[in-house]
């Protein structure tokens, strides 16, 4: 079963002071299947992190559709989703993790996974304590944990953002160049998470540079330089 399906996305940017129009992604078409990884590969400035952001609706797409088969609304449009309906998949359904980190101000490593969690219902107790596994499992030491992360390295913010996100177990995982920064024992405790998530049946597109921490881990890949599957 689908679990997201694009059909002719399009997305544009106007440049006014330049009065000049980009063309990040054109007529991009394509299927995911329910449980299974997709990887997203093309060269630089092909659109690929637009794609994530459309479908996350960070950018709003110039045209298009993205439909998503929604355990809460069902088959919605998330180019025409209300801005609630999108806000409330983003919390409960789709996760994003971006090579960049967004916390909210003084808001300490361990509290910005945990309110992952307590933004989905979970008590104060239960969050603490699955926010500390997921810190443990990524190798985040404990001394940063109560430590507020815009003093962390590159790599250490990526890896809570990974924490962040992939405490939620969602149902569509979205994933921007998550290893970008990372050292090859970290690339592995994503690739180790990515299989677990899968074997729940978590949906993944994924943008990787690496194209062999990809092998074994995708189901399909999408070229969009392309427009073709390999």
């Amino acid at each position: 079963m689908n679990i997201l399906k694009i059909n002719k996305l399009t997305k544009n940017f106007f440049l006014h002071n330049a009065n000049r129009e980009i063309h990040s992604c054109r007529n991009i078409s394509f299927t995911l299947d329910e449980g299974k990884f997709l990887g997203i590969v093309g060269r630089s400035g092909a659109g690929k992190s637009t794609i994530l952001k459309c479908i996350h609706r960070t950018y709003i797409p110039t045209d298009g559709e993205i439909i998503y088969n929604s355990k809460a609304f069902g088959e919605i449009n998330l180019t025409t989703a209300t801005e609630r309906e999108i806000l409330y998949l983003r919390n409960h359904e789709i996760g994003y993790v971006s090579q960049f980190l967004n916390v909210m101000p003084r808001t300490t490593a361990k509290e910005h996974v945990m309110n992952a969690l307590t933004e989905t219902g979970h008590s104060a107790h239960e969050a603490k304590e699955k926010a500390e596994k997921m810190l443990d499992y990524f190798r985040l030491p404990e001394s940063l944990w109560d430590i507020y992360p815009n003093t962390f390295s590159g790599g250490e913010r990526l890896r809570l953002n990974l924490a962040h996100t992939m405490v939620k177990r969602p149902r569509l995982m979205l994933l921007d160049e998550p290893t970008a920064s990372l050292d090859d024992q970290s690339k592995l405790l994503v690739r180790d998470m990515i299989l677990s998530l899968k074997n729940e049946n978590t949906s993944m597109i994924g943008i990787f540079h690496d194209l062999k921490f990809m092998d074994g881990i995708c189901d399909n890949v999408f070229n969009i330089s392309e427009g073709t599957f390999e």
